[in-house]
């Protein structure tokens, strides 16, 4: 199969572009587009045939829930059982934007979407490209991120093409995504509202809306025993091909340690790559260091976290040492994503 790559822009979108995207996407096949936060991989949501597409492609396994895309509240009504005033206070304030929220599922959601679960997850991208998409298709799509299944999310779309040219028809390449992050999943179906997967929405904000907000323990936790209620609870994700392993403590403290495992793994004939901050890469002699952002900003490392990892693998380190970042706001989910592409691996730094 061929990749047809078109380039759109935001607020000059080709309808002559934008119909033959909504076309494939009709006609059952899978169309690679930008959001705010990630490119998305988008099938037709209500199309079981074509949401397995998705799995092919990504090799992504089949318990793993999709989230469906959707460019109008108006189209719940099929998708949901109910929507509660709690969901509508998080829409009225977050949609469009990096929320997806969890709802009991009619019987017109397929199974393939929620992977045999009750419920099912829904978003509003606030990316005119998507959104027009989804209009011109007129249907929920479903859109995991475009990138094989345990890699790096896409955040610009020469990403999604390294993983998946030749296995879909088309790319929309509508420049860098903003946030980098994929979405806040919040679960409405509980008692209290569950974070399942902290992203673009922090847990501070979602509080300060709704007062208690509680937050999942796979979270902190990998339990390989987990039934995924939620994309991205259960399985190794955003792995570069090094090993990496994350020095958590005191900034100093951690520089001081990442310096001297470089300098032994520089012995011992490795390439080292370092995941530092704007604020800490002049320490570094030895090693690739790369900035992730500024440490006073953790938008810029939310933007920066998964080109950077890209970065480093195509620069062939065999090394992965990465900075912790404090765990406030943004954090919790730029640190839940480092944890998972390190598998876990997170050394404590001490002062001696």
């Amino acid at each position: 199969m061929k990749t047809e790559i078109v380039i759109l822009e935001e607020d000059k979108i080709d309808r002559a572009i934008m119909k033959r995207a909504s076309n494939i996407i009709k006609s059952g096949e899978l169309v690679a587009f930008p959001t705010e936060t990630v490119y998305g991989l988008g099938a037709d949501g209500l199309n079981t045939e074509a949401v397995s597409k998705i799995f092919k492609a990504k090799g992504r396994p089949s318990d793993n829930p999709l989230i469906l895309h959707i460019a109008d509240s108006s189209q719940l009504e099929d998708l949901v059982e109910e929507v509660s005033d709690t969901a509508r206070k998080c829409i009225e304030k977050f949609w469009p934007g990096a929320l997806t929220l969890i709802f009991k599922r009619t019987k017109k959601v397929p199974d393939i979407i929620s992977a045999g679960l009750d419920t099912v997850a829904i978003r509003m991208p606030d990316n005119k490209i998507a959104l027009e998409l989804i209009k011109e298709s007129n249907r929920p799509i479903a859109a995991p991120s475009a990138n094989t299944s345990g890699k790096p999310s896409p955040t610009k779309a020469e990403h999604v093409k390294l993983d998946m040219d030749g296995k879909i028809p088309m790319i929309i390449d509508g420049g860098s995504t903003g946030i980098g992050l994929e979405s806040t999943v919040l679960d409405l179906t509980e008692s209290i509202p569950l974070i399942l997967r902290p992203g673009g929405v922090t847990v501070e904000e979602l509080r300060e809306l709704l007062g208690n907000v509680e937050m999942d323990s796979s979270i902190t936790e990998m339990d390989s025993d987990l039934i995924p209620k939620s994309p991205g609870q259960k399985y190794k994700h955003y792995a570069p091909k090094a090993d990496m392993s994350i020095y958590d403590g005191e900034i100093d403290e951690i520089v001081h340690r990442i310096r001297e495992e470089t300098k032994i793994h520089f012995e011992n004939g490795k390439k080292v790559g370092i995941m530092c901050t704007d604020q800490t890469k002049g320490f570094y002699e030895q090693g690739i260091s790369i900035s992730m952002g500024n440490r006073e900003d953790k938008s810029s490392i939310g933007h920066n976290l998964f080109n950077t990892i890209r970065q480093l693998d195509e620069l062939d380190v065999d090394i992965i040492l990465a900075e912790s970042i404090s765990r406030e706001n943004m954090g919790i989910a730029i640190m839940n994503r480092m944890t998972k592409a390190a598998d876990g691996k997170i050394i404590r730094v001490k002062e001696e």
